[in-house]
């Protein structure tokens, strides 16, 4: 194939591209290949990032086929914002409500960086502004909603046509480092829900106390998020099955997925007190109150205790299996995670190490086995 050679004119020692295809170009001074094409009189010129004359042509291939599907048309030269609504729009009906506020929020934070340019002429240097006067001064967890939202915006325009890369998609996440738990003790948990049961002698207070008290245990004897616990009805018991199903009301789980978990003996015992009569209303709610936030931070100051939430008692719950020697995929199921245990194993991993720890104590290689252990028989041959 004869070559031909472009220049780009107008500057010193311009860069010579030698053409040695259709649309394609090898620049001279470094061997890289690049793509030069056109699509109703716009220009094309990209860098294919590879010296190898295979992998050009496929990445060629692929530009080819990106800048096909490009829209042309008047609303490709939309706002940021305006994709983003769009963006946020055909997500919204997958989305809790509380998922769809944090989006706009991270939305309404994104939009100044890219104010005053069309989105087709967002550039990685418009992303980067965000990530050096914004991204380093927000926590790590904030950082990660804000990328996830720019990153979801961009990547929605290009399956629209609407632009052909994603600017952002070389922004790196922080690192998100480990946050702290404080985990009642049993003793802890006993003190607090005795000292929740105590009436002030307040017109009322003796119900609210029993109540706040009665889903502190809720809590901390089935591992329920407070939104799955303050829904739970009593038609999601089954006595006769010893199990309780956890559904997440109107709202559903974090997941989206309804889970069936065996009751322990304590929260049997719980529910059984609960019960109104033996024949309760089965849609009628198992907690008569939505939280005990009150109670609770009441009864932590009264004993000089750490300001414990909700969320603590599911901690409780997963701990206190751990030490009674469940495994975590087992108990990673009962709280509803869809891993197979990898993020309980990274919140309470240091905690299964202490137990193994403990554990190992148990193992002796003495002569003197204890009364209540058999010795295992000798093998024959």
């Amino acid at each position: 194939m004869r070559s031909s050679t472009l220049k780009q004119s107008g500057r010193p020692a311009s860069p010579v591209f030698n053409k040695v295809g259709e649309n394609l170009y090898r620049l001279d001074s470094s061997g890289t290949y690049y793509a030069f094409l056109k699509r109703a009189g716009k220009q094309f010129h990209r860098s294919l990032k590879t010296t190898d004359r295979k992998l050009a042509e496929r990445r060629l291939a692929e530009l080819r086929q990106q800048i096909g599907n490009l829209s042309l048309r008047e609303d490709a030269s939309v706002s940021f914002a305006d994709v983003a609504r769009r963006w946020l729009d055909t997500t919204r009906h997958a989305l809790k409500a509380s998922s769809i506020t944090r989006r706009e929020t991270c939305i309404k934070n994104l939009t100044p960086f890219f104010k005053g340019v069309t989105l087709r002429h967002a550039t990685a240097r418009h992303c980067e502004r965000w990530l050096t006067e914004r991204g380093m001064t927000i926590a790590p967890q904030t950082f990660a909603h804000e990328l996830n939202t720019m990153n979801g915006v961009f990547n929605f325009a290009v399956r629209q046509g609407l632009i052909l890369a994603n600017p952002a998609r070389d922004i790196q996440r922080r690192k998100i480092p480990q946050a702290r738990i404080t985990i009642p003790t049993r003793q802890q948990f006993q003190q607090l829900v005795a000292t929740i049961r105590h009436s002030d002698g307040r017109q009322g207070s003796q119900r609210q106390a029993k109540a706040g008290a009665d889903l502190v245990e809720l809590l901390a004897y089935s591992g329920c998020r407070i939104a799955e616990a303050r829904s739970l009805r009593w038609s999601d018991v089954n006595f006769e099955r010893n199990c309780l199903t956890i559904t997440g009301g109107e709202t559903g789980t974090k997941n989206h997925e309804s889970r069936t978990v065996p009751m322990t003996g304590a929260l049997q015992d719980l529910l059984l007190r609960m019960r109104p009569d033996p024949l309760p209303d089965p849609q009628g709610l198992i907690s008569p109150v939505k939280d005990a936030k009150k109670c609770l931070q009441t009864a932590c100051t009264k004993l000089n205790f750490p300001k414990f939430t909700h969320h603590d008692f599911r901690h409780f719950f997963a701990t206190t299996c751990i030490e009674a020697g469940v495994d975590i995929p087992t108990i990673s199921k009962w709280l509803g995670h869809k891993d197979g245990g990898a993020l309980a194993m990274k919140v309470y991993g240091h905690l299964r190490q202490e137990h193994s720890f403990a554990m190992i104590k148990r193992v002796s290689f003495s002569t003197e086995v204890a009364a209540n252990v058999a010795p295992i028989a000798t093998a024959t041959t």
